[in-house]
Parts: C-alpha cells; structure tokens; sequence
C-alpha cells in the first residue's frame, strides 16, 4: 500500500474487532474447512444461505473469489476475495470486493482469520475483522452485530469439523444449545 493510500486509509473511520475460539480438533481439521474450503462457507455459517466461487476461482488459494448469499432471494450478499494465502501458517485475509444490501464499505472491509494449533486434537481459530459501514453512522452498531455473527460463525465451524454436518440458521439454535462456553 503506498503512502498515499495509507494516508487516505488511516483519515477514514473504520471498526476493528477480533473474535476467537479453542476448537477441539487439530489445526489441520479447522483449515480444511475454513482456509481450504473457502467457497463451502454456507457449510458452516449460520447465516449464509448459500455460497460458491465465481470468477473462474474454482478452489481456495490466492485470488480465489466467492460470493456469499445471506438471503434466499440472492439479493443480500457479498463479493470476497482470498488474499494473502498462506497454508504453511494456516491464514489468509478475505477482502470485500462487494456487498449488497449489507452497509459495508468495501474499500475497508476485510477479515483476517488464523488457525494456531494448541496441541494435536486442539486448536484455535481467531478471525480478525476490520470494516468501515455505509454510512459511516452505522459503524458503533455493525460492530456488535458483525461481532455476534463472527462468535456464532466459530461456533458453527466447531459443530461442522467435529460432525460434518452443515450449519444453517434452521438448525444453529439447537446446535448453539449443545455448546455452553
């Protein structure tokens, strides 16, 4: 980024937050479904309906693209971005390219998630977020929401790695229930 850009980056507002959980599964078992599974995220987010790669991505890496539906109409999504791929330390950023009818700004939106292994049947998946809304105003209160999403959003990775069975908000209550932090 040059200066210039982090000049203009740092005059705008944007919201930083970073949501963790410990996973009782390896490192290897998290990345498999959050790094290389990347366009599958409907697999595992409570509030995604639906996802895929686009743009010719056909699998995680590098410039792989997804779009990520959060309604059944396919009216309320966004467009992301797998960026700074690194599989020998099980992290990426995902960059926001799009949102529709979801107040993020996309030139300052993306989330930066790692798995760190705690020992060979435990790990621990953080996902770091930073957004700025449109409008700006709406900041202060997209944090608490985009922050309960991203919690239920780990929570759900752990269910789907320890069962293989897909998370949706139909069977997230009871799925939450099972998993008393």
């Amino acid at each position: 980024m040059s200066i210039a850009c982090l000049s203009v980056f740092a005059q705008k507002k944007s919201h930083s937050f970073t949501v963790s959980r410990t996973i009782a599964a390896s490192a290897d078992e998290v990345w498999a479904v959050v790094g290389e599974d990347f366009g599958a995220i409907a697999n595992s987010h409570p509030k995604i309906v639906s996802s895929n790669y686009i743009n010719g991505s056909l699998k995680s890496g590098e410039g792989a693209e997804r779009v990520c539906h959060f309604n059944d109409e396919k009216t309320k999504y966004v467009h992301e971005k797998q960026v700074n791929y690194d599989p020998e330390n099980r992290s990426f950023k995902v960059q926001v390219f799009h949102s529709e009818d979801i107040p993020l700004d996309p030139e300052y939106s993306f989330a930066v998630y790692k798995v760190k292994e705690v020992n060979a049947s435990a790990s621990e998946l953080s996902v770091e977020m930073t957004f700025r809304t449109k409008p700006a105003v709406m900041g202060a209160v997209a944090k608490g929401n985009f922050k309960k999403t991203l919690d239920s959003y780990l929570l759900a990775v752990e269910h789907h790695v320890k069962t293989g069975e897909i998370v949706n908000k139909e069977t997230f209550k009871d799925i939450k229930k099972q998993y008393k932090d």
